[in-house]
């Protein structure tokens, strides 16, 4: 499915389900060893999906460790993402002489907890989700908010090392062209980035690649 809204050199792999034969290098079962089952099958399966998309790349299996707050470590010469929610697992990779960043995010198609989208949104995008809503009313477009914005700290993160925030960027969306841009409200290496979202089987999907 990620693969719909990613170009043809990035490369990418899905599951919906934990498949049994999805396995940790040891040192990957070492960072997940004292999680819930629940955690350890998104982190086992979503590195299932990682190994299969960089093995499209012929890069052969290896660990994929974690690294500041949690982001993976790629194999030299590699940029990528993962992303797990219920019913979905996922990474995209490129060689970094393709592409300089990759953030990709999955959220389940559903309104937000109650008070999360006070924390996530900015008074313009609250102001754009409504009117969104009133012209298509099929998508929830909180939860499209919010999956944007983390793919946004997806590609962030790896280019700066520093936190960024949901009120940090501001988002507007392109229903006609399935986009969406964000403008970035801070000093750092670009100040606006733009992706591509996809609405299907009770999902919602966001990718952004830095050329």
């Amino acid at each position: 499915m990620i693969d719909r809204i990613l170009p043809p050199h990035v490369r990418s792999a899905y599951a919906l389900a934990d498949p049994p034969a999805a396995t940790l290098f040891p040192e990957e079962a070492a960072l997940v060893a004292a999680a819930v089952p629940k955690r350890r099958d998104e982190f086992t399966t979503a590195r299932h999906c990682a190994r299969e998309a960089l093995s499209t790349l012929g890069i052969p299996p290896a660990p994929i460790l974690r690294g500041d707050r949690g982001a993976p470590v790629w194999p030299p010469g590699i940029v990528g993402s993962l992303t797990h929610c219920a019913g979905y697992r996922a990474a995209a990779v490129a060689r970094a002489s393709d592409v300089t960043g990759i953030g990709i995010d999955a959220e389940t198609h559903g309104p937000l907890p109650a008070g999360v989208l006070g924390l996530v949104a900015l008074p313009a995008e609250r102001e754009h989700l409504t009117e969104l809503a009133g012209s298509h009313p099929e998508t929830y477009w909180e939860r499209l908010l919010f999956s944007a914005k983390e793919s946004i700290y997806k590609v962030w993160f790896p280019r700066t090392g520093e936190w960024l925030g949901f009120e940090e960027a501001e988002v507007t969306f392109d229903p006609g062209a399935a986009g969406f841009t964000a403008r970035i409200l801070r000093d750092g290496p670009f100040s606006s980035l733009a992706g591509r979202y996809l609405v299907v089987d009770g999902l919602v999907l966001t990718a952004i690649v830095l050329p």
